[in-house]
């Protein structure tokens, strides 16, 4: 009983200290909550707002997410054994899902607050807020309808009233093209106010938004031409998978009208190191005077950095990692960079025969490719920060009895054999190992030579590009190219690209689908756009069909320094290679019809019952 007496005495006594302060005491301000009026009237409280909402744009596995590229680009993981299911993927009805509401909520929000409270900012200056927002909101719908399709187009926010009736807030899936003519709409409604951010790469800006168009509605066009030649065509009765192809091409003109503005506008394409390869590298790590980027997400020692060196680096190279070489490239993607004369990009290392083809070192079977090659990926022979990589898989030894070489591997790396040289590489290649390819090539592209950038402690800081114009060249490209345009040709874009690469001019002089297909794919490596590329085309599910094959199984190609020769020749310290099936991959690579969308979450569809599953599921 004193107990509970104590505790009403406290109450008594701490109700007449408020008493007794007045009313005017429950009015104070708190000091730790902003207001509307406040938050919405000061440009730097608007700017963190955008800023958090930029940071939260989403990719399936861009932004340097090492683990994920190796999953839907031409690579495999050679990281830690534990995410070994990299290597066994064969896409889930869920892949690539995405269904983010409360960031479109977040963004709405915004754009009504904004409307609302700020009545002390200058027209323009609210009006550019305002267009930036609908910009972040248009890219998010993008993400989403190229994912799930057609999706609820909400752009209010919607608030529960507590009545136990939320049948009001259940909104039905948009028409498939409907969410991309939201799009388009919105950047024509945009696009003039964003120019004052007309210069900045990490700001949306009127040509953001025309990259926006240029990809969207080439996405769009695609979609509407091949889905429908698709046996089945992958739909809905109600539209919101399937788009008509009579629609195909309003949608090639408006991506192409984008990507022309692009092309006459402020950018260019990096070309600042004569050396093409170490060019196509450079346009990925400098900033200061890159003209071709036209958006990007930026990094910023020692603040805010990234860790792709960190999992990436060259093996021998590593600083303080605990863990690296995750990212191992394809002898398939190697193969996808041509000749500079024009021919397949074929690597020769045997010969009609079925014989070994002896090469004096090991970038001869390499030589005369793209320059894209170099700039993409680190193979035998070549240099990381300035050092010699050490790429080689064992010995090759002559057998006189089987008139063949026979390859011998010493399991650890660095070691040499009987005659003092090396037997194993540093840097591998190793099969079934991890923290070390298993490819014989690794990732360049995006890795930083900075000093210590792959170490813990100090990070990168080179950005991830969002939209550049190597990609809007590409995107003109495909565009003409499908609506049958001359003037100018769609050659003209792509072999500008080619140039660059140091084809000569016009090197391609008939183009074809499969040839931009192609382009892509080497222009645009690991930068989050093969896997989306392929869905659009709609031969992701003939080109990952689950059976053994150079496009859904990856292989490597390992190179052997010849120990012991063949009597009679100089074959003693060159190289042969061999193409190499590797243990880790365990499984081919196997896309359905069902995986051109994926599965709308269960709990989604428990709490709507208005929204309609994907086709397949």
């Amino acid at each position: 009983m004193k107990k509970y007496i104590s505790l009403f005495i406290v109450g008594v006594l701490f109700t007449s200290l408020l008493s007794s302060c007045g009313d005017s005491w429950f009015e104070k301000d708190p000091q730790n909550i902003l207001t509307d009026e406040q938050v919405w009237n000061d440009p730097a409280l608007i700017k963190s707002q955008l800023a958090n909402i930029y940071n939260r744009m989403p990719q399936l596995h861009g932004d340097f997410n090492t683990g994920g590229m190796t999953e839907v680009d031409d690579a495999m993981y050679s990281g830690t054994m534990d995410q070994n299911y990299r290597n066994e993927l064969q896409y889930g009805d869920d892949y690539g899902r995405w269904w983010d509401y409360g960031l479109i909520r977040d963004i709405n929000m915004s754009i009504e607050k904004l409307d609302k409270f700020s009545t002390g900012l200058g027209t323009e200056q609210k009006a550019l807020f305002n267009a930036e927002f609908r910009f972040l909101r248009a890219y998010v719908y993008f993400e989403l309808v190229r994912r799930m399709g057609g999706v609820p187009l909400i752009t209010t926010t919607l608030e529960y009233d507590f009545s136990g009736d939320p049948s009001y807030l259940q909104n039905p899936r948009a028409k498939e093209h409907e969410i991309y003519d939201f799009i388009y709409t919105e950047i024509q409604s945009i696009k003039d106010q964003l120019a004052s951010n007309n210069g900045s790469q990490t700001r949306a800006n009127t040509y953001t938004a025309l990259a926006l168009q240029s990809r969207a509605m080439l996405y769009a066009g695609s979609i509407a031409k091949y889905n429908n030649e698709l046996t089945p065509a992958v739909k809905t009765d109600g539209g919101e998978v399937g788009i008509s192809a009579s629609m195909a091409n309003d949608y090639y003109k408006k991506s192409l009208e984008a990507s022309k503005a692009i092309i006459a506008g402020p950018y260019e394409l990096y070309n600042s190191n004569p050396d093409k390869g170490k060019n196509f590298y450079d346009l990925f790590m400098t900033k200061t005077g890159n003209k071709e980027i036209i958006f990007a997400k930026d990094y910023l020692a020692p603040t805010k950095v990234h860790r792709f060196a960190y999992d990436n680096i060259v093996r021998h190279l590593t600083e303080d990692n605990e863990s690296s070489s995750t990212i191992a490239p394809s002898l398939s993607l190697v193969e996808s960079y041509d000749y500079l004369d024009g021919s397949k990009g074929t690597l020769h290392y045997k010969d009609a025969n079925g014989n070994y083809i002896v090469y004096e070192n090991q970038t001869t079977i390499f030589a005369n490719k793209d320059a894209r090659l170099y700039g993409t990926i680190v193979y035998p022979g070549t240099k990381f920060r300035s050092i010699d990589v050490d790429i080689q898989a064992g010995v090759a030894i002559w057998n006189a009895t089987t008139g063949t070489y026979d390859l011998s591997v010493n399991p650890t790396l660095g070691s040499n054999y009987e005659d003092g040289k090396t037997w194993t590489g540093l840097d591998g290649p190793k099969d079934n190992a991890p923290d070390v390819s298993n490819t014989g090539f690794y990732i360049r592209k995006f890795v930083s030579e900075a000093s210590a950038a792959s170490s813990r402690g100090t990070g990168c800081e080179n950005w991830w590009p969002w939209f550049r114009l190597g990609e809007i060249y590409l995107n003109a490209a495909e565009a003409a190219f499908e609506l049958g345009e001359t003037t100018p040709t769609p050659e003209s874009y792509i072999n500008k690209l080619r140039e660059r690469a140091g084809f000569p001019a016009n090197s391609i002089e008939h183009l074809t689908l499969e040839k931009i297909q192609n382009e892509r794919r080497v222009e645009l490596a690991f930068e989050d756009h093969r896997y989306f590329d392929m869905k659009r085309w709609r031969i992701a599910d003939k080109t990952w069909d689950g059976t053994y094959n150079d496009n859904t199984v990856v292989y490597g190609l390992y190179p052997y320094r010849v120990a012991v020769a063949k009597p009679g020749t100089d074959d003693k310290d060159k190289f042969i290679f061999d193409k190499a099936t590797l243990t880790r991959f365990k499984r081919p690579r196997l896309f359905r019809l069902a995986n051109y969308y994926s599965s709308i979450d269960q709990n989604v569809i428990n709490n709507n019952p208005k929204i309609v599953k994907n086709p397949f599921h």
